[in-house]
């Protein structure tokens, strides 16, 4: 009984510390592509430079970042523990109210 209760116990803080690392990783991959896309004018390099300095300030490496025009499309891994995470996000300015964007 005991034996079972610690494997439950212990699965529960693997499925905590994914969802942390999960958490994690969508903030800083959020706060990245904003970062990137505000220096998307200055180049790819300086746009994905700014995006890597947040992620790490965010406890997050960068794992990929393009800039295409004035859209940053970054995607950042998180670790918690022994699990991790991988999220992409965009950012670029809003389209036309109303409209949808392509």
């Amino acid at each position: 009984m005991i034996g079972a209760l610690c494997l439950v116990l212990a699965g529960l803080m693997l499925m905590a510390q994914a969802l942390i690392a999960r958490h994690r990783a969508g903030a800083a991959a959020d706060l990245a592509a904003l970062a990137a896309a505000d220096h998307a004018l200055r180049g790819q390099q300086d746009a994905c430079a700014g995006a890597s300095r947040v992620a790490r300030a965010q406890g997050a490496d960068v794992e990929r970042c393009a800039v295409r025009g004035e859209i940053a499309d970054v995607t950042v891994q998180a670790r918690s523990g022994p699990m991790s995470s991988s999220v992409r996000s965009r950012a670029g300015p809003p389209g036309p109210a109303g409209g949808r964007v392509r």
